[in-house]
């Protein structure tokens, strides 16, 4: 079986369209990156000045410890959302890049079982036993594959529940620390 010019160049194109597509989503990502950036900064210089205007106005040790310790617990909120948002663009980043993968490597495995029907198709008489052998292999390594896709997903869920986790005791934990500074 051989191929045509055409089926070339939409091979090419397809390639091509699945690269650029790939690109956008790429840049998608730093954008959401950049923007989650900017808008932690801005945060974080607003923040700063509020606190060291409430620092210059502080009459006593004791309200400079309770400005302290009111300054814990919301900074590990933030410091855990900000987390979770750049969590969520990787994560979602990474779906889509993994989706594209796989279609693609369904539309190989697809074009490759038909090759190999074709060519069994085409061969010679007695070769019945080595077809086998290769829709056998082929068989095996689509199996691997499913399989090896079902471990990373199952690995990729664990991750985040065990990054949740993490960020749900780091807050409980500020929480706590906060008050116990403050009663302090």
């Amino acid at each position: 079986m051989s191929l045509t010019p055409e089926q070339v160049i939409a091979s090419h194109k397809a390639s091509v369209e699945t690269l650029f597509g790939l690109t956008n989503k790429a840049f998608e990502s730093v954008e959401k990156l950049v923007e989650l950036n900017i808008t932690a900064t801005k945060a974080a210089l607003s923040e700063s000045a509020e606190h060291t205007h409430a620092l210059l106005s502080v009459k006593d040790a004791q309200e400079l410890l309770a400005l302290q310790a009111g300054l814990f617990q919301p900074l590990a909120e933030k410091t855990a959302a900000y987390s979770r948002h750049l969590y969520e663009i990787a994560s979602s980043t990474g779906t889509e890049l993994g989706k594209a993968f796989e279609a693609q490597a369904a539309d190989a495995q697809r074009k490759f079982v038909t090759l190999v029907d074709t060519a069994a198709q085409n061969a010679p008489a007695g070769s019945e036993t080595a077809v086998a052998v290769v829709k056998s292999a082929v068989a095996a390594a689509n199996n691997a594959f499913e399989s090896v896709q079902k471990a990373v997903k199952q690995a990729a869920d664990v991750a985040e529940a065990n990054f949740n986790a993490v960020s749900s005791q780091a807050v409980s934990a500020a929480k706590t620390a906060s008050k116990k500074a403050r009663a302090a």
